[in-house]
């Protein structure tokens, strides 16, 4: 019980060190991968219900207490945000048995992919600055890798771009946090909560807020720093993008969150009207961005970028409520994104294509999977009664009555604009029949593709294709039930947020010891 919170972190490492081993075997190296997603998921669910139960667990390595040691820490935020990366990962894992091609299995897609697992997972569990940053570290190495696998041009051009900008970003964050620890003399986050408030001068607690701003804004991919993210998400496999637009930026806004309301929070007054300003151009950016898209995956990765936005306006409004608001959405997000994403997969099977001015008929062919289609959809709009709508209205109500007009119809602007693009991918790739000029392969059962761009579509056997509509209607299955759950999804929210708005809550529970 006393590792519990370190499980998330072993258990994709232990994963990836048998596949290892298994390099040369590709049947072992899925049935480990499958072996470890499941644990992943048991353990994530095991720690959500013990922090619900006990509250905030706290693990301090090698037996050195707080602030020397390196710490652990779950409260409800962190085993949340591990629950669901958990459960989309699980989904991606057998997502990937059907999609992902065998040459890309025998280059370490399952070793690399439960290696950035790890990566994501520290990332959510660390107490620690520095070692937030060695997570960022190895969750960047892995999506490097994988982004680049298969080598094709399209990947290395998008890799390239995606791991420059995130170089510049890891260098500004290492340099933020040498600035903080010579100002401080401590890497302890909880620690960092009383000593922060009193470096001086005041202008370099500034200057080293701003740097973790713009390091965090980056992985984010806040406006203006998002263009990497767009250029980078279409180019691999879908299911390499899918677990991408699931979890990456969220890793980025998580850290945002953590480190302006625990270690900056008296810096509020000037940060609160900066973040409402970026999430605010970072909405309208991402929403205009996917309006003008022929390409499904550029325009679902313009999306990602427009709703980190709304997320971040939650962190501007600064409020309990509008923390709670902004968890509530990045739970609905994860889900909700990699989902998309996997559907994009079958789009282009079935069309051949994901130029949505090429594709069609799906809805007549295939009526099942277009009502898939319509479920993390219209979520994703925000219409009622899926979860979308509830996460978005939690973040309304928290700008109104924080008198956050402005940032507030920006947000319902961009809802429509959401709309606008679902419809539009609705109508060319569902309702309308495929143009007669499209190749289409009508025949092949529903699947997406891993296989290069140039290359046939490969025919699957029907049952491995129904193997792949399972994480699909399992995503879907749990985004009706977010929205049917909403009222239990938010009082957890409203907990979390509670140890973000009281940040003393937290210094106790890690200061004090093991819990």
């Amino acid at each position: 019980m006393k590792l519990l919170p370190v499980l998330p972190v072993l258990i994709p490492l232990l994963t990836a060190a048998l596949a290892l081993l298994q390099w040369r075997h590709r049947v072992a190296q899925r049935r480990l991968s499958v072996a470890g997603a499941i644990a992943l998921f048991v353990a994530a669910v095991w720690l959500f219900a013990v922090v619900q139960r006990e509250g905030v667990q706290v693990v301090q390595s090698g037996g050195w207490q707080a602030p020397f040691g390196i710490s652990f820490v779950a409260d409800t935020f962190s085993s949340l945000m591990v629950l669901f990366a958990a459960t989309t990962n699980l989904c991606v894992v057998i997502y990937s048995l059907t999609s992902i091609d065998a040459r890309r299995e025998a280059f370490g897609y399952h070793l690399l992919l439960h290696v950035m697992l790890m990566g994501v997972c520290g990332a959510f569990l660390t107490g620690d600055i520095f070692n937030l940053y060695v997570w960022f570290e190895l969750m960047l190495m892995a999506s490097f890798v994988l982004l680049a696998l298969g080598g094709e041009r399209r990947q290395m051009e998008g890799a390239i771009k995606y791991v420059t900008i995130n170089l510049v970003s890891s260098a500004l964050f290492l340099a933020a946090v040498g600035l903080l620890y010579a100002a401080t003399g401590t890497l302890n986050m909880a620690d960092l909560a009383l000593k922060a408030q009193h470096v001086n001068p005041a202008g370099m607690r500034t200057v080293i807020a701003l740097l973790f701003f713009v390091a965090f804004g980056v992985k984010a991919a806040l406006f203006p720093l998002y263009f990497w993210l767009p250029a980078s998400y279409h180019t691999p496999p879908v299911v390499i993008s899918a677990i991408f637009a699931g979890l990456l930026t969220k890793v980025g806004v998580y850290s945002l969150a953590r480190v302006f309301t625990l270690i900056f929070r008296n810096d509020a007054g000037y940060m609160q009207p900066l973040l409402l300003w970026v999430a605010a151009l970072t909405m309208i950016a991402g929403g205009l961005g996917a309006i003008v898209q022929r390409d499904l995956r550029r325009m679902l990765s313009f999306l990602i970028i427009s709703h980190i936005g709304v997320a971040a306006m939650g962190l501007g409004i600064f409020t309990e409520r509008a923390f709670a608001g902004m968890i509530f959405y990045l739970i609905e997000d994860i889900v909700v994104l990699t989902n998309l994403f996997l559907i994009a997969g079958g789009v282009r099977l079935l069309c051949g294509t994901y130029d949505l001015t090429q594709t069609g008929g799906i809805y007549r062919r295939h009526p099942s999977f277009g009502f898939l289609f319509l479920i993390p959809a219209l979520s994703l709009s925000g219409i009622p009664p899926f979860s979308g709508f509830f996460a978005k209205l939690a973040l309304i109500q928290a700008g109104l009555e924080a008198g956050r007009y402005a940032v507030v119809g920006v947000s319902l602007a961009v809802s429509l604009l959401t709309l606008y693009a679902m419809a539009r991918v609705w109508m060319l790739a569902f309702w309308r029949e495929q143009p007669a000029t499209t190749p289409t392969n009508l025949a092949a059962p529903l699947a997406t593709l891993a296989a290069p761009l140039t290359t046939p579509i490969p025919t699957i056997s029907p049952r491995r294709a129904r193997r792949a509509l399972i994480p699909i209607a399992a995503l879907s299955a749990l985004t009706i039930a977010l929205g049917l759950g909403a009222e239990f999804v938010f009082r957890q929210s409203l907990i979390a947020a509670g140890v973000l708005a009281e940040p003393r809550l937290y210094v106790e529970a890690v200061l004090g010891g093991e819990r």
